[in-house]
């Protein structure tokens, strides 16, 4: 049995960036309505975990998200919640019973506040880094909006100055 390296280290009451990636990369999740099975899972998760989600992103072959735990043992039955049923709903959608649709979970520890904008800040840029969109603009399957909202464009620009993530390159993102 192979282990993941690193080990997985769950703290109580700790920020994880989280990315959780398709199976071998496939863009599965190309529609709106395979990433609202995604969404629908991921809040489904955070329903029953107590966990509180500050950042996140759906793209079609993986997502992100910045998380607090309550409990830190319970990570990865939360990575569960949220691929096991959404695997269920999209192969239906694709008729593809059985088909393996989520390759594996990493998770990232947040040091401090400058590394939790950073990685906000990553999560963010993140659709227009793969070429998905021309620009942070609306996109409804990210927080991006969220913060549109309730914090304004200036804050939003104020942290991607403050906090730039030019040379930033998320561990688990390497090979997308």
């Amino acid at each position: 049995m192979q282990s993941h390296r690193p080990a997985h280290i769950y703290l109580d009451n700790f920020y994880y960036f989280i990315t959780i990636s398709a199976y071998q990369k496939k863009k599965l999740f190309d529609t709106d309505e395979k990433k609202g099975i995604i969404y629908s899972a991921l809040k489904n998760a955070l329903r029953t975990s107590n966990f509180k989600l500050y950042g996140w992103v759906i793209l079609p072959n993986h997502i992100h998200l910045l998380i607090k735990t309550c409990q830190g043992k319970f990570l990865p039955l939360f990575a569960r919640k949220i691929t096991g049923k959404s695997a269920i709903d999209l192969n239906k959608i694709d008729k593809q019973k059985g088909r393996k649709v989520w390759y594996q979970y990493w998770d990232k520890g947040i040091r401090n506040k400058e590394d939790f904008i950073k990685h906000l800040n990553y999560i963010h840029q993140n659709p227009a880094k793969h070429g998905y969109t021309a620009k942070m603009s609306f996109n409804k399957f990210s927080s991006y909006d969220y913060y549109l909202k309730t914090k304004g464009e200036e804050w939003l620009n104020d942290c991607f100055f403050q906090y730039p993530i030019i040379d930033f390159i998320a561990d688990s993102d390497d090979n997308f």
